[in-house]
């Protein structure tokens, strides 16, 4: 996989790339969005919290099909107040430490979840031989 960053746009806000290529015949992961909810079906109260768990349960999933963050090709995360973009972006660059080709990532805003107390969710997509 490479990172395609063209000079002719402007870099990244922040760590991801614009866009990841893939090369052919490699294998696939989708999950679906994960909220930042325990297996003790509690949301910590933090954004940060949150994404920190999406982000596990993000792995987790991976795990499953021998994959971890270094295969993340893209990263979709939608959080219900733009003052919470600073929290999921510390827990997104914690999650993304040591990675060195960074996946594409998309961050937005969203009325709200199915449950009041739910900040944030994270959706991955990730590729590997």
């Amino acid at each position: 996989m490479r990172m395609l960053e063209p000079a002719a746009i402007r870099p990244p806000f922040g760590r991801y790339a614009h866009g990841v290529e893939v090369p052919a015949g490699w294998r696939m992961v989708m999950t679906s969005g994960q909220l930042g909810l325990g297996v003790d079906d509690v949301a910590p109260i933090s954004v940060r919290g949150q994404a920190r768990l999406c982000f596990a349960n993000c792995a987790a999933i991976l795990a499953e099909a021998g994959m971890g963050p270094r295969d993340v090709i893209r990263i979709n995360a939608f959080v219900t107040d733009r003052s919470h973009f600073a929290g999921y972006m510390a827990a997104r660059d914690e999650w993304l430490a040591g990675v060195e080709r960074l996946p594409a990532s998309t961050l937005v805003i969203v009325s709200g979840f199915t449950r009041p107390e739910f900040l944030v969710e994270v959706e991955v997509t990730a590729a590997a031989p």
